[in-house]
């Protein structure tokens, strides 16, 4: 093989190389970015996965805010609630404002970790008008209904 092959298939074996990782890292970092949604009856029957009732991956918490379960500590943003699905509840503690639309009985979108048994929010998000609900809290809570031979409220269609 003469030098000026070899350099050129130098040169494209290193920019191979390159472009395999840069795939590998870019790969590694969305990876590390994605947060799963789970209800509290997934978590808690274990098919939400290991390493979520570990407390190592952090992932959303889908569902309804249980009626009656909103606490708030006097002079603090300290705050827990529970979340249901329709089949289990799981306590929710939070520090923070929670945003205005933030209510009982109405959906909810937690990201966090789990500590023991409690989900530790580290961002709420709240539905955004009266009719509202993410799409893939309404189709697991849509199953939990129909598990339960439950007709299903008006406030949880989808848009």
């Amino acid at each position: 093989m003469n030098p000026t092959r070899r350099r050129r298939l130098i040169w494209v074996l290193a920019l191979i190389a390159a472009a395999g990782i840069a795939t590998v890292l870019v790969a590694f970092a969305l990876q590390r970015n994605i947060a799963y949604l789970y209800t509290p009856s997934e978590i808690l029957g274990g098919a939400a996965g290991a390493q979520v009732a570990g407390g190592q991956s952090r992932f959303r918490l889908g569902g309804m805010v249980a009626k009656g379960s909103f606490r708030r500590a006097e002079g603090s943003l300290e705050s827990s609630f529970r979340v249901t699905d329709g089949d289990a509840e799981m306590t929710v503690r939070y520090t923070g404002i929670l945003p205005d639309l933030f209510r009982e009985n109405q959906a909810v979108v937690a990201t966090g970790r789990m500590q023991g048994d409690t989900f530790i929010a580290e961002e709420i998000l709240a539905k955004h008008d009266e009719t509202y609900m993410p799409k893939e809290v309404a189709d697991k809570m849509g199953k939990a209904h129909q598990k339960h031979d439950v007709e299903p409220a008006a406030n949880e269609a989808t848009n």
